[in-house]
């Protein structure tokens, strides 16, 4: 990420740039649109450049993965549906729970940053203690259990994907930090 303190007016002429950056990446990539995170908060630009797999797409690299003997995890948004790969194998599948159209969880693609057996989740207008099982792959995002709710095949969460709690310890106990994860609708 490339962080850029000045002012306001820089803002504007950095989204400028960035836009002329988007149009020359894209023909870099076979006219693929490649579009940056462009955020300002205070003085300071964050820039943050989607991954090579993000720009591949969810397909793309279902279809790779399948070709490998790699671990990996799908999560179909429409079925509300996990499934665990090995390669094309098929090992296991979860009814989950996304987020709610308020909250809606992220489609791409992503891999497992860090595992906690338990943590607080917070935000707002919610907190919530001994979260089970959490797996987060994309900041705050992260596949866990649920011990308040029981509405699994529903979107209920602020963006997470929630599993039953012996759903989860599954999957944390099979999956590793670096596991693939595919989300799509």
């Amino acid at each position: 990420m490339m962080r850029l303190h000045q002012s306001a007016q820089l803002f504007s002429i950095a989204q400028r740039g960035v836009k002329g950056l988007i149009g020359t990446l894209a023909l870099a990539v076979a006219l693929t649109p490649i579009v940056p995170t462009l955020q300002q908060q205070g003085s300071s630009i964050s820039i943050q450049m989607p991954t090579l797999a993000a720009i591949a797409g969810p397909k793309s690299e279902m279809a790779s993965l399948k070709k490998s003997k790699k671990r990996w995890i799908e999560i179909n948004l429409s079925t509300q549906r996990l499934i665990a790969w090995q390669g094309k194998t098929w090992v296991d599948a979860r009814i989950i729970s996304s987020g709610k159209s308020s909250t809606p969880t992220r489609t791409g693609v992503f891999a497992i940053q860090t595992m906690y057996r338990t943590t607080v989740m917070s935000g707002e207008g919610y907190s919530v203690p001994d979260v089970p099982h959490a797996m987060f792959y994309d900041g705050g995002y992260a596949i866990h259990g649920a011990y308040w709710h029981n509405s699994f095949g529903t979107p209920v969460s602020h963006g997470c994907v929630n599993m039953s709690e012996s759903a989860a310890q599954w999957l944390f106990s099979w999956a590793k930090v670096g596991t693939p994860i595919v989300i799509h609708n």
